[in-house]
C-alpha cells in the first residue's frame, strides 16, 4: 500500500473535523455605534411609507438628474421621488429649494423617521446633499456618481463634519379628535 494510500483517510478526517470543529466567532460590532435620537414618537402611516420605500431603493444606481428607479437617482431625485410615491407630497427639486421650503427645523438628537437631513458636502455653510433619515442614527442618500442608493451612519466623522440641518417634512400622528 502506497504512502499517500494510507495517510490519506487521515487527511480527510482532518479536513472533516476541522469544518465541523468550531462555531465561528461572532461578526464584529459596526465601526460606527448608532447616533442616538430622542425617543421616537409613533410613526404616522406616511412616515412608516416613507421609511419603507427608501430603505427599499437602497442598491438602486446614482444618476446626476435622476429620479427615478429605472433611470437611477441624485440625492434630492431619491427624496422627491420617495415623499410623491410613498406619501403622496410634492417636494422641490433642488437640494437649495428643500432647505429653504416652509417646514419645521429639527435638531439632531431630535431626529424622526422621514426627516430630512442636510449636507454642505464641499465645505462651507451651502447645501450640497441631503438624504432621508430613517432612525437609529442612519440615513438613506443617493451619494455619487459610480455609487448606488445606500444606507449611511450620520456618525461617521464626514457626515459629521458635513452635517447642516434637518426638517421634518412629516408631522407625528395627530391624537384622537373628541367630536
Amino acid at each position: 500500500m502506497s504512502l499517500t494510500a494510507r495517510f490519506a483517510p487521515l487527511l480527510i478526517a482532518g479536513l472533516l473535523s476541522a469544518c465541523a470543529g468550531h462555531k465561528p466567532p461572532p461578526a464584529p460590532a459596526p465601526v460606527y455605534a448608532p447616533f442616538v435620537a430622542a425617543p421616537q414618537q409613533p410613526l404616522s402611516p406616511e412616515a412608516d411609507d416613507v421609511l419603507m420605500r427608501a430603505i427599499g431603493l437602497v442598491g438602486t444606481p446614482y444618476r446626476w438628474g435622476g429620479n427615478t428607479p429605472d433611470s437611477g437617482f441624485d440625492c434630492s431625485g431619491l427624496i422627491a421621488y420617495v415623499y410623491r410615491d410613498a406619501a403622496g407630497i410634492s417636494l422641490p427639486r433642488s437640494t437649495r429649494e428643500m432647505i429653504t421650503m416652509r417646514a419645521p427645523d429639527v435638531s439632531k438628537d431630535a431626529l424622526q423617521s422621514g426627516d430630512l437631513v442636510f449636507f454642505a458636502t464641499e465645505g462651507g455653510s451651502h447645501v450640497s446633499h441631503a438624504g432621508i433619515y430613517v432612525g437609529e442614527g442612519r440615513f438613506v442618500h443617493a451619494p455619487a456618481t459610480g455609487g448606488t442608493v445606500k444606507l449611511d451612519y450620520l456618525n461617521k466623522p464626514y457626515w459629521q463634519r458635513a452635517y447642516l440641518n434637518a426638517k421634518r417634512v412629516l408631522q407625528p400622528s395627530s391624537l384622537a379628535h373628541n367630536p
